[in-house]
């Protein structure tokens, strides 16, 4: 399966590079701590923006799949997923699946990042429903080869999707980090094109490979 990963900023890339048939994308939007030079409005106008560009962007025949984790910023709890719902609303699109990741065993007791990941699945066009319908709560992400990874059992739920449920054959990932959705997409049969800013962080995306 082929790999590319381009350092780049993801949305002037998708700008520059309308996506063809046959491609959806999987994704972690930044976070407002990797953004803060924004400030918080700032970062929560350019997620919103972020998001509805990616929903866009994908074909009728593919689908954007998020996976955010909620944050506590200045005090105040910030829902990532209701955030991708309203960009998706904005966008007119619809919302396929909603998933909870469970990122530590349930019940753990977290007093910063929660414990859990949202994986929600946003089509421009209605869907039938699943032929191989998953979990709606995964007991495990998975094994994160860093720190702000997707787990690898994450990424294998949504690749599993993908293949089974849309026409893709082409995963996107415009903000890949280390490359695990990448590695995940080819572990299954499937190219990958991931996007970074970060020259270490594309090195490290062009040489994961991971065991399913």
């Amino acid at each position: 399966m082929q790999r590319r990963v381009v350092q780049a900023e993801a949305l002037a890339w998708m700008d520059a590079h309308p996506a063809e048939p046959g491609t959806s994308v999987v994704t972690s939007l930044p976070d407002v701590s990797e953004l803060h030079e924004l400030g918080f409005d700032g970062w929560r106008a350019w997620f919103l923006g972020a998001a509805r560009r990616v929903i866009t962007w994908v074909p009728d025949g593919g689908v954007a799949i998020f996976y955010q984790s909620d944050v506590r910023f200045g005090g105040v709890w910030i829902d990532k997923g209701y955030l991708v719902m309203r960009a998706a609303e904005d966008a007119r699109a619809h919302v396929v699946w909603h998933k909870v990741v469970c990122r530590r065993p349930p019940g753990t007791v977290a007093l910063g990042r929660p414990s859990y990941a949202h994986m929600i699945c946003v089509s421009r066009v209605v869907r039938p429903a699943a032929r191989h319908a998953g979990p709606d709560v995964l007991p495990d992400a998975g094994l994160m080869p860093w720190s702000k990874a997707m787990g690898v059992e994450a990424c294998r739920v949504a690749c599993r999707y993908l293949r089974h449920d849309t026409d893709t054959r082409v995963v996107v990932d415009p903000f890949c980090g280390r490359g695990t959705v990448l590695a995940v997409a080819n572990a299954m049969g499937l190219d990958a094109i991931g996007v970074d800013t970060g020259g270490k962080r594309c090195r490290a995306a062009r040489a994961l490979v991971v065991e399913l």
